[in-house]
């Protein structure tokens, strides 16, 4: 039974993401959801007792995520920087194919629209930046100028603000080629011995060949 009920609230959530996704926190209703999903409002409100505690449960569901791809990418033995970039891939590409992670994308910036307190994601991940490039510093890949409190900030600043502008440009359908370009600035500073293309090759492969004009 209990088995069964998880089910469903996953179901509804996915349902939810879909339209919170394509209409916004203001513009879905639970009427909406209920359509979308095949249940009744009174099922829905079984399970999630306002359109708020949905919405929550969406954005509770995108930060469930990342302990898992987080701890996947830091088990590898990779070196520090490397692991910094190919968890930046892992999820530049959920943001772009996963629609609870892009549902709670845009209700955290539509957060002031909830009746709730809504948790946010970014004190996590700057710990996250920080800790990897500490972690860096001492296995010798960092610059000595380096200090990783201060850049674990600036990557965090980076990487969410080119999801923003990758968004509007086009839906995040470039994301990864743009986020390429952006580690291949970053990592000329970062790196003790700069060679961004080697350090992408390794994680991500060969650039992609730009597109004919």
């Amino acid at each position: 039974m209990q088995e069964r009920a998880e089910a469903t609230r996953r179901y509804l959530v996915e349902a939810a993401a879909q339209l919170f996704e394509e209409r916004g926190y203001a513009g879905t209703s639970i009427s909406d959801i209920s359509a979308r999903s095949g249940r009744t409002s009174g099922a829905i409100y079984f399970h999630f007792t306002s359109k708020e505690k949905l919405a929550l449960a969406v954005i509770e569901a995108t930060l469930a995520t990342w302990p898992a791809v987080i701890a996947q990418v830091r088990a590898s033995s990779a070196p520090a920087l490397d692991k910094l970039v190919s968890l930046s891939f892992t999820v530049a590409r959920a943001f772009r194919d996963d629609v609870v992670v892009r549902a709670g994308s845009r209700l955290w910036t539509e957060r002031k629209a909830i009746d709730a307190a809504v948790p946010g994601p970014f004190a996590g991940w700057i710990a996250t930046v920080t800790e990897l490039l500490r972690e860096a510093r001492a296995q010798g890949e960092l610059a000595v100028s380096v200090v990783p409190e201060t850049a674990g900030l600036a990557v965090v600043y980076a990487f969410f603000g080119l999801h923003t502008v990758s968004d509007a440009m086009d839906g995040r359908a470039g994301i990864e080629d743009r986020l390429r370009e952006l580690w291949e600035v970053l990592l000329l500073a970062l790196q003790a011995e700069p060679d961004p293309d080697a350090l992408l090759v390794r994680v991500h492969g060969p650039a992609s060949a730009p597109l004919p004009a």
